[in-house]
């Protein structure tokens, strides 16, 4: 071992403890994008650069190419100029965490969006953690109620799983997650919000109510802010969530959406000189979608339920993103368009969607029955067009014709109003008594 890799420990001690700062020049602007000569610095480390207006501008190291240092601001780069000073001292982003932060709104960088006193905290969480070991995780066996009918009744969800929520634009998502939030099981929710239109962040904290946003902690990056804000809002946001989990607490994680999490990706990747891949998106979008999903599941102190919304363009299932994130997830639950144009609320395409440990945590009875209604939904499904058209002679198929009594009755059962509250032992005995 060289004199250098046996004193590199003394020196990184010797560093924190005396708050070392190293440092550099910026040489080039492009975009959003700045490129330095120094300092000394890895990926991901946080960074200052200081303007000759003496402003500070926080950003994160984000790549290297050959000598020169890669980095972007987390805001805009106005008032940065060729030779202005930049710093970083070893440290990567973290998020100040406590009980305090239930009913709270914050940004990406964990400042304060309400106008209510800054909480007290005094642990710090890092935001881009890596995932647990597998063998630090628990087998899922017992169910979370999310509050919504057709979710629970026929797409059981456990504690610790992870499920994408995958639509197109406008079909009825963020009510989906707003529902979820006011009823759910679990202990509190955690609610992401990445590059969220300005205007429906207040419509969707009002969407919460009083009593969902007491037990909610929400994050927010809005469109208009730089990628790195944008990604930050959802790793704080995870973050957030192992800390209450730690705490032995059950949490709801909701993020939307990994498509805009992904597109701040490609931002960043392809300005750092990544190779793009199908559409566009870089290598590095995909694996940092990994990590983000899989800090997320059942631990012996907690548990962290994650439903992450997937925005499909033009309604594509193909669309690479939401196949590769379908991969990852332990569900799918597809919003149908087609539905959301009948007035069908929530639109969610029973068929199309399904839950991985549904046999794990569901009852005999339940897995039954839900399969034996699925059976008679996929009937009337195939043939709907020769009923439509009166084509379709009664007594013909008897499966149709026990389908054609129950789709009245099980429609409403799968419709539910935005302000419904709908507990996971009532969604059961109702769905139970369909066929009675």
């Amino acid at each position: 071992m060289s004199d250098g890799g046996r004193l590199s420990p003394y020196l990184e001690r010797l560093e924190s403890a005396f708050g070392l700062r190293w440092q550099g020049r910026v040489k080039q602007v492009v975009g959003s994008l700045i490129e330095s000569e120094g300092p000394f610095c890895s990926v991901g480390e946080v960074c200052e650069i200081h303007n000759a207006h003496g402003t500070v501008v926080a950003g994160e190291i984000v790549g290297f190419r050959g000598s020169t240092v890669l980095s972007m601001p987390l805001d805009l780069p106005r008032g940065i100029r060729c030779g202005d000073r930049i710093q970083t001292w070893g440290e990567h982003a973290t998020l100040r965490v406590s009980d305090d932060m239930l009913g709270r709104v914050l940004d990406g960088r964990g400042q304060i969006l309400d106008a209510l006193p800054c909480y007290r905290a005094r642990t710090y969480r890092l935001l881009d953690a890596p995932a647990p070991l597998p063998l630090d995780r628990t087998a899922i066996r017992e169910p979370l109620g999310c509050g919504i009918r057709a979710i629970d009744a026929f797409l059981t969800c456990g504690r610790g799983q992870r499920v994408g929520i995958f639509g197109g634009s406008g079909v009825g998502k963020s009510t989906l997650i707003g529902m979820m939030a006011r009823n759910t099981g679990a202990d509190l929710t955690v609610l992401g919000l990445v590059g969220e239109r300005g205007r429906e962040v207040l419509e969707f904290l009002e969407n919460l109510g009083e009593e969902g946003r007491r037990r909610s902690v929400v994050l927010v990056s809005t469109s208009d802010q730089s990628p790195v804000l944008r990604i930050r809002a959802a790793l704080a946001a995870t973050a957030a969530a192992e800390y209450f989990c730690s705490q032995g607490r059950n949490v709801l994680l909701v993020i939307d959406s990994l498509t805009r999490l992904a597109m701040a990706q490609r931002e960043i990747g392809l300005a750092a000189g990544e190779p793009p891949t199908a559409k566009g998106y870089t290598p590095s979008c995909f694996s940092m979608l990994a990590r983000l999903i899989e800090r997320a599941g059942m631990f012996r102190s907690g548990s962290i339920t994650a439903f992450y919304t997937v925005l499909m363009e033009g309604d594509d299932e193909q669309d690479p993103l939401v196949d590769g994130t379908r991969a990852l997830l332990d569900g799918h639950i597809m919003l149908d368009r087609q539905l959301s144009v009948r007035g069908h609320y929530p639109p969610i395409a029973v068929l199309n969607s399904v839950s991985r440990l549904m046999s794990a945590v569901c009852s005999g009875p339940h897995l039954q029955k839900a399969h034996e209604l699925r059976r008679l939904l996929a009937a009337y499904v195939d043939s709907e067009d020769l009923i439509r058209i009166g084509a379709y002679q009664k007594g013909t198929d008897p499966t149709l014709d026990r389908a054609l009594v129950l789709i009245p009755e099980l429609h409403r059962f799968l419709q539910q109003k935005p302000g419904e509250a709908a507990p996971l032992s009532d969604s059961i005995a109702k769905m139970l008594a369909l066929l009675n």
